[in-house]
């Protein structure tokens, strides 16, 4: 199979993103290129770094390139500032990611990644399905059903989970749907922690037939005007997230225990923010809700407990 041509950086698009991102004129060795993505990791997300805590340690430099992977992807989409710079870009690295399958990848986030695939024997497709999301995102700004939202959601929440799934060797139908309840459940989460912030990058989440449903409209959000009929559909929405976290769950006793106490970490993290919507009276337009400090060292401790602890299995 021929591979993808290569794209001439846009040096001026690439200029709005920390000099770091850029593709580099050189192909950096697979060691430098193990060690940027694990310092991406590490520097921009301070959770990972804890989660990883709970990994087998052959896998750990295999989530550092997925994650560092997702990371810049995210940022190409969210921090440009430019939808048409964003859009090449996007362009650039899906070539790069081409590159990395089927030729020789530039960017030190491929170099090692190319590494992870082969071992992991993971397909190309839950890259591109992220690339996807990024692209809408430039492109698409409000989504009128829940059931659009969702599919926004299989590209830009779901593929995390099935990579992390075939980082892990499973591969299956079953694990997928799951994961991608979990999946789902997080991002819904964070799209009802954080009305104000996407509303102040043009963007509603929430979706459009709610809004009528519950007499909410742009202007509420954008005003920040907590009305009886936003909390109705605050409260409706939160439920909803909930049940998609209830249909995911059951993967926790489909993994081994390493992963297993991953997702739990992350699926409770998800649902500690939709406790913190709840305290706050659903208000999310006059202060985003957040976990305390002392709460996500309980969720840390919790999950380390369980790591000390042999699994109990019951007949």
């Amino acid at each position: 199979m021929p591979s993808s041509p290569i794209h001439k950086p846009d040096a001026s698009a690439w200029a709005a993103l920390p000099p770091e991102y850029a593709i580099p004129e050189q192909v950096p060795a697979l060691p430098d290129a193990r060690a940027y993505c694990e310092r991406l990791a590490k520097s921009h997300y301070e959770n990972f770094s804890v989660a990883t805590w709970f990994l087998p340690e052959r896998l750990k430099q295999y989530f550092y390139s997925v994650y560092a992977y997702c990371r810049i992807s995210d940022d190409l989409g969210d921090e440009v500032g430019d939808p048409q710079k964003s859009l090449r870009l996007l362009d650039e690295w899906e070539a790069e990611l081409d590159q990395c399958y089927e030729g020789e990848p530039r960017h030190p986030v491929f170099v090692a990644l190319r590494e992870t695939v082969k071992a992991c024997d993971i397909p190309k497709q839950p890259f591109k399905d992220l690339l996807t999301a990024f692209r809408q995102d430039q492109r698409v700004s409000r989504y009128q059903t829940f059931e659009d939202l969702l599919g926004y959601c299989r590209y830009s929440a779901d593929p995390v989970g099935r990579l992390v799934l075939y980082l892990c060797g499973y591969r299956d139908a079953e694990r997928q749907a799951l994961s991608d309840y979990t999946c789902t459940a997080l991002q819904l989460a964070n799209f009802w922690q954080d009305v104000g912030a996407d509303y102040n990058k043009g963007r509603i989440y929430l979706p459009l037939e709610s809004l009528r449903k519950f007499e909410v409209s742009e202007a509420h959000i954008a005003e920040r005007r907590f009305t009886p009929g936003f909390r109705q559909l605050m409260q409706f929405e939160v439920a909803r997230a909930r049940e998609w976290f209830e249909r995911g769950l059951p993967l926790v006793k489909l993994v081994d225990h390493e992963l297993a106490l991953d997702i739990e970490l992350f699926s409770r993290g998800g649902q500690a923010i939709l406790n913190a919507i709840e305290r706050q009276g659903y208000d999310v337009l006059r202060s985003r809700p957040v976990i305390s400090k002392p709460q996500k060292l309980w969720l840390l401790l919790r999950a380390a407990f369980h790591k000390m602890s042999p699994r109990v299995h019951t007949a």
